[in-house]
């Protein structure tokens, strides 16, 4: 909370000067999920300057899907985006520049992390309760998100980072395929700790919540059936951008 306010009041120096409808800030599944947000909210506002706005889990993937759609060409073909943030992972179908089927699930690369690697260990046991888990919290959309779309994309940190292994390791170019997933599940499992962790294009701050992120794209991978994933450079910071200028 303490630094999460001194980032906010750094921010708001920058911003000091800018019209409040310039600036859109909006909480996501952290401050969904938060006890106090309101009490938070209330210190957040105040030291950023602008009004902060908790969306829904659905607006996120609305956003999501804009912020993918607006950075790449539109190929015809109906997407499946794949957004795995550190408490929530979004699902989305969409045709052009419109989401048609959007759900958000209570699951990240933050609280896999926490709930079966915080001990800082990565055992083949760990690794298949947190497939597992990540699996039963994909059962209720599964059959929604298995068909009705031609191409699957993956936007945000968790996996551009999946990708940079998969690139560093010569396991893959520019997509991660079902096979790099396995090497990279078997890497992290061989490695036995988040601290012995020595996997090219992995940064030191990401390792920590890697192995969480990796148990949920393969639960995803095997529960709709994909072979191989595009990564977006766009997701939800370019679909707010694009929704505040209209």
């Amino acid at each position: 909370r303490r630094r999460a306010l001194e980032c906010l009041a750094r921010f708001g120096q920058r911003l000091r000067g800018l019209p409040r409808g310039a600036v859109r800030a909006v909480g996501t599944n952290t401050l969904r999920q938060m006890k106090d947000a309101a009490s938070f909210l209330a210190a957040a506002e105040q030291a950023l300057g602008h009004p902060i706005e908790i969306i829904a889990g659905r607006e996120e993937a609305r956003l999501i899907y804009q912020g993918m759609a607006q950075s790449r060409p539109d190929d015809g073909r109906r997407r499946l985006v794949i957004d795995i943030g550190g408490g929530s992972t979004e699902l989305i179908i969409g045709e052009g520049r419109e989401a048609l089927a959007m759900e958000s699930l209570h699951m990240g690369c933050v609280s896999m992390s926490r709930a079966y690697f915080g001990d800082g260990r990565i055992g083949a046991k760990g690794m298949r309760r947190a497939e597992t888990a990540a699996r039963l919290e994909l059962r209720p959309v599964e059959e929604q998100f298995r068909r009705g779309w031609e191409v699957a994309i993956g936007t945000s940190s968790t996996i551009r980072a999946i990708r940079s292994v998969v690139r560093a390791e010569s396991w893959g170019n520019g997509e991660i395929t079902k096979a790099a997933l396995v090497r990279l599940r078997e890497a992290l499992v061989d490695a036995a700790r988040v601290g012995k962790l020595a996997l090219g294009g992995l940064s030191p701050e990401r390792a920590p919540v890697f192995p969480g992120g990796v148990a949920i794209l393969g639960a995803i991978f095997e529960a709709l059936g994909l072979e191989r994933l595009q990564v977006a450079d766009g997701a939800l910071r370019e679909g707010l951008l694009y929704d505040l200028v209209g």
